[in-house]
């Protein structure tokens, strides 16, 4: 698998410069051990907490553990271990003046918080890695949004529709993402029987682990739509706390992104519900049963599919600068709709999703209507397409093609 610069790098190197205490969370797969190898290899031990044999030391003899791999040094899956959080910020608060002393990966969010709140709040810088994003696949990791930049995209190395459809069902986990050769379908079905045996198992009892499958294909279904909980509860035949719980999960480990409604003192009705996006629209693909490109692009997901990705590149190349994603969508009682709002320390960025290769002016109404009931906080708009050509659209609005997202 070949190795291809993040952009979370930088983040990492300068905070582990700053606190004594890195942690890096992220769902299975993600890269975080790869990551930290590539960084730190040469400087500093890695032990992984996975093997029984190394987490039932540190279970048993806490100290004495630490006194084995003395820092600065790497535990890896540490929510394997939690009870080793309170002696390392024993350690750490030896020497707190020293940084860089524990760099801990984990990819259990709901068990690895907790232990991270109550043992290591101010002391530990905590980031996340997820699936890879489209900028880091083309090689160009810094590269800045369109409503960060000025000027028009280069486009000469634009991916054709037909290879961005296959990365699409392929994913952007580094394994499928940077292995051409792998078979896409047989690595994400394996992924989710992974995901499901160990990670949900361990993370929250699930009592029927084949009902929890059926849901991740239903939610799969309804990607892109207004969430209908009691919709879901019943074609599940649970009860719709039990799907809370079971999104509150996936939420939880990485898994999908839940945007909510983006509300402000605009008096109108606007709707409540949230929507739900997959993080890796390769993940989407597989649950939807879609394993040809062209079929998923014409299919009836196709702009479901093209949604998530445009959401998912927007959230984790947000996450893996070390901010924390502030996305939202907005929708009036009566369907006018922006897909996606971004809030920035400049503004609010409001962006529309068509897979269109040709946009036209008709597609910015949402954006123009968002920009009445929100003026000056409302910064220039986006409808992001399947084309290769940005052009105006209205005053304010720009298309934007997705492949110089």
């Amino acid at each position: 698998m070949t190795y291809l610069k993040r952009s979370l790098e930088s983040v990492i190197t300068k905070a582990a410069k700053e606190f004594p205490a890195v942690v890096v969370t992220g769902p299975r797969q993600s890269g975080k051990t790869t990551l930290l190898k590539h960084l730190f290899a040469k400087k500093l031990r890695l032990v992984s907490l996975e093997l029984p044999d190394v987490r039932a030391a540190a279970e048993e003899d806490p100290r004495g553990f630490l006194d084995l791999y003395p820092p600065p040094v790497i535990f890896d899956e540490v929510q394997h271990a939690p009870s080793l959080l309170p002696y390392i910020k024993e350690r750490i608060d030896a020497r707190r003046d020293r940084a860089g002393q524990y760099l801990l990966t984990g990819s259990q969010n709901l068990q690895l918080a907790q232990g991270l709140t109550e043992s290591l709040a101010g002391r530990a810088a905590i980031l996340r890695l997820l699936p890879m994003t489209g900028r880091e696949l083309d090689r160009r990791p810094g590269a800045p949004f369109p409503w960060e930049r000025k000027g028009v995209p280069h486009l000469g190395n634009a991916l054709p529709p037909g290879k961005l459809w296959d990365r699409f069902l392929r994913g952007f986990y580094p394994e499928p993402a940077t292995s051409p050769r792998k078979d896409e379908a047989l690595w994400q079905g394996g992924y989710v029987q992974t995901y499901l045996e160990r990670d949900v198992r361990s993370v929250r009892q699930v009592g029927d682990l084949s009902q929890f499958q059926a849901f991740l294909r239903l939610l799969a279904g309804r990607s892109s739509q207004l969430l209908d909980l009691s919709s879901l509860s019943r074609d599940l035949g649970v009860a719709v706390n039990t799907v809370k719980v079971w999104l509150s999960v996936l939420e939880a480990t990485y898994q999908v992104i839940i945007l909510r409604p983006y509300f402000s003192n605009a008096g109108k009705r606007l709707v409540k519900a949230p929507k739900v996006y997959f993080m890796d629209v390769g993940t989407l693909c597989y649950l939807a049963g879609l394993r040809d490109p062209l079929h998923a692009m014409s299919g009836p997901m196709g702009g479901a599919i093209f949604e998530t990705a445009v959401i998912g590149e927007v959230c984790r190349t947000m996450a893996h600068r070390g901010v924390e994603p502030r996305l939202y969508f907005w929708r009036t009682a009566t369907g006018t709709e922006v897909d996606l709002v971004i809030e920035t320390e400049a503004g609010l960025v409001p962006v529309e999703v068509k897979l269109a290769a040709t946009p036209n002016p008709a597609m910015a109404k949402g954006i123009e209507a968002f920009r009445k009931d929100y003026g000056d906080r409302v910064q220039r708009g986006y409808v992001i397409h399947s084309g290769s050509d940005a052009l105006p659209l209205a005053s304010s609005v720009l298309g934007w093609p997705f492949v110089a997202l």
